[in-house]
């Protein structure tokens, strides 16, 4: 019989081991740490997680925003906010792997977190830049030059949308307007704890009250409201001042979408042009400050309007057809940049981040 008398050398796992590191020993520095890179990038594209071959995508919060975390235990996008194929998740050992990187802009602003940039970034990999805050509260973004692939904000145009609020389309077919509250007992009313007089939400505000009476609450007039009060307050008010503390583009808070539409009175608006609001709610369901050339006729409407039952219900005609839905969970804000991902562009940098988030109104 015919057979192979080739001799074969064998190592021993001991052997082989000393002969790696002897060859990562006399390896030049240059050499090795483009080698790391190399292999970083072939764990990235075979060994672990990666969406071109599962078709899922995973996104890593590289911290919690203010430094309050939630359980992500589970398929937790699917589970709370059945959005399918999405992995959220939080220890950094998964940034080989992410398809996303989400940084809140606040702590790098007050420097208690930093970019990872020593660190090679994955092929293919998303850096996002997130942030809720008015353009006049981000800091300084110059230095986030060629650097951010992705925006997260309330800004409509911003890669991924997460808005304060929405109006959203009623289940119900019955179309029936909510029971609109008939306890009002103060004409106007105003929650504030942040009060700067430069605003210029102060300064409609002191030529309101001069007008009509504004029942203010909050630290700034040491009558703060607990959560469980606030709505119930409100409640009371025919008018609600949702005046935002920066004007700007798309800026609108929780001052209208909760504050105002959810305690079921009307709101007066002061914030981004009427364009920004007639764009984002239904029709007729505000009163903003620019529709009145001046603040005294705008006193006179509401207080005609007061006292007018039929031409103030219609404020809430929109209950027939819409509600109101609240973001306030990180996790689902962070869930929605799955049901976009396969939309974004793919080699997108934001050149000039600055220039982007100080966009005119």
């Amino acid at each position: 019989m015919g057979g192979d008398n080739t001799k074969k050398t064998v190592l021993s796992p001991v052997k082989t081991c000393f002969l790696l590191v002897s060859f990562l020993c006399v390896l030049p520095l240059s050499l090795f740490s483009g080698w790391l890179q190399g292999f970083l990038k072939g764990i990235n594209n075979s060994t672990f997680y990666n969406y071109s071959t599962s078709g899922n995508v995973t996104i890593l919060l590289w911290y919690w925003p203010f430094n309050r975390s939630f359980s992500l235990r589970g398929d937790v996008c699917w589970d709370l906010y059945r959005i399918p194929r999405c992995r959220l998740v939080d220890t950094r050992s998964w940034y080989v792997s992410a398809d996303v990187v989400v940084f809140h802009n606040r702590e790098l602003m007050l420097r208690q977190q930093k970019l990872p940039l020593d660190l090679p970034r994955p092929q293919g990999q998303r850096w996002a830049w997130m942030s809720l805050e008015s353009p006049a509260n981000n800091g300084n973004l110059r230095q986030y030059a060629n650097i951010f692939n992705m925006t997260i904000s309330y800004r409509r145009d911003a890669d991924v949308s997460i808005p304060y609020g929405e109006f959203l389309p009623k289940e119900s077919k019955e179309h029936r307007v909510e029971d609109i509250p008939l306890n009002k007992s103060s004409l106007v009313c105003w929650v504030v704890s942040n009060y700067r007089e430069l605003h210029k939400r102060s300064e409609v505000y002191r030529k309101l009250r001069a007008i009509v009476p504004v029942n203010v609450y909050g630290q700034w007039n040491k009558r703060p409201l607990s959560s469980d009060s606030l709505l119930p307050t409100i409640s009371h008010c025919y008018f609600y001042l949702a005046f935002e503390n920066s004007v700007a583009k798309d800026y609108i808070t929780e001052k209208l979408w909760r504050n105002a539409y959810k305690s079921g009175t009307v709101p007066v608006v002061l914030g981004p042009p009427l364009s920004n609001y007639r764009a984002m709610t239904p029709p007729n369901s505000f009163i903003h400050v620019d529709e009145f050339a001046s603040v005294i006729e705008l006193g006179q409407y509401l207080q005609k309007l007061a006292q007018d039952n039929k031409r103030y219900a219609k404020y809430f005609n929109w209950k027939k057809l819409w509600e109101v839905k609240l973001y306030k969970d990180w996790r689902e804000r962070l869930c929605r940049i799955c049901l976009q991902f396969d939309t974004l562009a793919q080699h997108k940098v934001y050149s000039d981040l600055k220039a982007w988030v100080n966009a005119p109104t």
